[in-house]
């Protein structure tokens, strides 16, 4: 497969992420609101050197092997400054996740965000299915999964950084996808 490659939507530019962002992302990542329904695997409190760590040992080799897909996201107006991440994975329910700076929170950026990397996600890596770990109570998550024609198929317990939780796995098939557009 090759590189991969920057996304372009109407307010975005989806940017691969690269050991460059490491400062951009240990400055806007560890707030508790942006941390607290993340997989427990998210270090906490987060680590001065969280963000070069997490790049180097996990996200770029993930992305040399071809099993995972990192974008910095960023504003058309403000192309220089990363508000955050969206990453797509080849693990079994689990094919998606993401954070968002808190100032850039509730403004659509990552119903945006989703959708450009959803469409990667079925169009060019061909996958069949989406699927979408989230802690119940990240309301905001559920709210854009049900936008983005998701549906509920399963729950149980999961750890996350503020603790246990039910979990709920999000899905969407190609050819339910497809139907929307």
């Amino acid at each position: 497969m090759d590189a991969t490659p920057t996304l372009y939507t109407e307010r975005l530019i989806l940017r691969p992420l690269e050991l460059a962002d490491a400062g951009a992302i240990q400055q806007q990542f560890p707030h508790w609101e942006v941390v607290r329904y993340l997989n427990v695997f998210v270090p906490w409190p987060y680590p001065a050197d969280g963000a070069l760590t997490y790049l180097r040992d996990n996200a770029l080799p993930a992305i040399a092997r071809g099993e995972e897909w990192h974008w910095s996201i960023r504003l058309k107006s403000a192309p220089e400054q990363l508000i955050g991440n969206i990453s797509l994975m080849d693990e079994q329910d689990n094919n998606r996740g993401f954070w968002l700076g808190l100032q850039w929170q509730g403004q659509g950026l990552m119903t945006e965000t989703s959708a450009a990397v959803t469409e990667y996600w079925f169009q060019t890596l061909g996958r069949p299915v989406l699927r979408v770990p989230k802690a119940a109570p990240n309301i905001g998550s559920r709210k854009l999964s049900e936008r983005t024609g998701m549906r509920l198929i399963r729950t149980d317990e999961g750890d996350f950084v503020s603790g246990r939780f039910p979990r709920e796995i999000w899905e969407i098939t190609r050819e339910e996808w497809l139907q929307q557009r």
